[in-house]
């Protein structure tokens, strides 16, 4: 059970050394992808989206895609398309950005939503299908999505079913000054990125994904999940709660939070320290909320401090 459990803090460390001064994002992403989960970041340009996701790809062994988002992006740039072949008298398939371990896909918010729709099958189902012809995605298969936040110029909201995909939401943020001038002189010595090493493969983290769905969790912390969730759908001051695909993403994310902590089992902590990330972005306020200029974030965490948190029992 515990083969890789070293060898992800190593990850963890590695990719560390290009994404300096915001240790928690990179658990959680890392976290993100044991758990088989895709990733969306919002946050405004510059703060090192980019930096993170391709430190992840390159540290794991990982083929990378990119695929820049603009109004003018077509579905078929990312499932791939059919092509004649006068020599030979026939069509064959060209791959699009999909076609990969890890797809980043910066700028989500920027294209059609006809375009955003066509990463719904292949996030969901690990296909693309082209002329009646499904074709799997490589595994495994994780994607990276950035998004500025709404109001920037250019930008509209993703559809809730597309939010739903996503496992965790994240921010960066700006970094410390400290950090920051680390960063500033760690560039000035070359590309960050490239202190980066590959530490496993793309077949070692299939093996690591299927040991962390092997964690367990007791009825317990089922029953505080459950709590949680329940309670963002009955809340005065939200809409539209988290979803029950939302339970099943917490649930796997804690699993990947106890396997990095070197546990094989969950207790209430890893359930807690994600929480927030897995809500947020599935969480509507309704319209007093608005008005009352509450936040989602503020709401999340009155849920955790009323939700009481179990504790195991003294025999």
């Amino acid at each position: 059970m515990a083969e890789y459990m070293e060898t992800v803090q190593a990850v963890m460390e590695e990719v560390k050394k290009a994404v300096i001064g915001k240790d928690d994002c990179v658990k959680k992403v890392l976290a993100a992808i044991l758990a088989g989960g895709h990733i969306l970041i919002e946050d405004i340009p510059g703060v090192g989206k980019t930096t993170l996701a391709l430190s992840f790809a390159k540290c794991m062994g990982m083929k990378q895609n990119r695929i820049q988002f603009t109004p003018d992006v077509l579905p078929a740039d990312i499932t791939g398309f059919s092509m004649y072949d006068k020599n030979r008298g026939e069509f064959y398939y060209e791959p699009g950005a999909a076609m990969c371990n890890l797809l980043l896909a910066d700028e989500i918010n920027r294209t059609s939503p006809k375009t955003q729709s066509a990463l719904l099958e292949v996030m969901e189902e690990g296909t693309v299908t082209i002329d009646k012809i499904t074709r799997e995605v490589p595994k495994p298969f994780v994607v990276i999505a950035t998004e500025n936040p709404i109001g920037s110029s250019g930008t509209q909201m993703l559809p809730e079913s597309q939010l739903d995909r996503f496992f965790i939401c994240i921010t960066i943020g700006y970094p410390d000054m400290k950090y920051e001038i680390e960063i500033v002189k760690g560039n000035q010595k070359g590309n960050l990125l490239s202190s980066i090493h590959p530490l496993i493969t793309a077949e070692n983290l299939l093996v690591i994904q299927r040991e962390v769905e092997n964690v367990y969790i007791h009825d317990v912390i089922y029953q505080y999940m459950g709590e949680l969730v329940n309670e963002t759908r009955i809340h005065p001051m939200i809409e539209m709660g988290v979803s029950p695909r939302g339970m099943i993403a917490l649930s796997k994310m804690a699993k990947a939070m106890a396997y990095l902590a070197g546990r094989e089992y969950c207790i209430p902590r890893d359930v807690k320290d994600v929480f927030e990330n897995v809500a947020r972005h599935r969480i509507q306020l309704n319209s007093k909320a608005r008005i009352n200029h509450l936040k989602v974030q503020d709401l999340i965490r009155e849920i955790l401090d009323k939700v009481h948190e179990p504790t195991p029992k003294r025999k």
